[in-house]
């Protein structure tokens, strides 16, 4: 590992303001994010102001989100971030999109685990959590396989697309992390 925001395969950094093209690219074409409620159209200049507002937006609370950048090619292919803390309990949520062209080749677990690590090691966090949509089975794969278990189910909790649907809590602990993705210094 090159730094502690590179892995073989991403990069994690700051959204840059030139990034929206990217992101609006992410939106699927009818406004919904893989599993998520449909939204609103939005426009080129609500994504170019988002961008902007992101490249300069203060770390607030451990709460922020960071550009996924594929390491080979420098193509910008989704974002991690932190949007919730417990600070006291020590306690955080996290998050991952990767655009629908750039899926399956390793970016979201890359992505998370690098994000984990600054978290976990760095900002002496004790857990995070991931809430998952029950019927999105490659996001529950994937917070499987980076070692993340299942610890509870918010039946019928968000309604999108005419019904109700299951959110997943999955959870990880620091030292399940150490444990299975050995921490070695940058």
């Amino acid at each position: 590992m090159a730094s502690s925001w590179t892995g073989d395969r991403v990069r994690l950094r700051a959204v840059e303001p030139d990034d929206w093209t990217a992101f609006m690219r992410f939106a699927d074409g009818d406004g919904r994010r893989p599993g998520f409620r449909l939204d609103l159209p939005r426009s080129a200049e609500s994504y170019r102001a988002w961008a902007k507002e992101q490249a300069v937006a203060e770390c607030d609370d451990d709460r922020f989100r960071l550009a996924v950048e594929a390491t080979a090619t420098g193509e910008l292919v989704g974002s991690v971030g932190s949007h919730r803390t417990g600070s006291r309990s020590g306690w955080f949520e996290c998050d991952v999109t990767i655009g629908a062209d750039h899926r399956r080749r390793g970016y979201a677990a890359e992505a998370v685990a690098l994000l984990l690590r600054f978290m976990f090691a760095e900002r002496r966090y004790h857990k995070c959590l991931a809430a998952v949509f029950a019927h999105n089975e490659a996001s529950l794969a994937l917070f499987r396989r980076l070692g993340f278990t299942e610890e509870g189910r918010l039946r019928q909790h968000v309604f999108f697309a005419g019904r109700h649907h299951d959110l997943v809590m999955m959870g990880m602990l620091a030292d399940e992390f150490d444990q299975r993705h050995a921490t070695s210094a940058p």
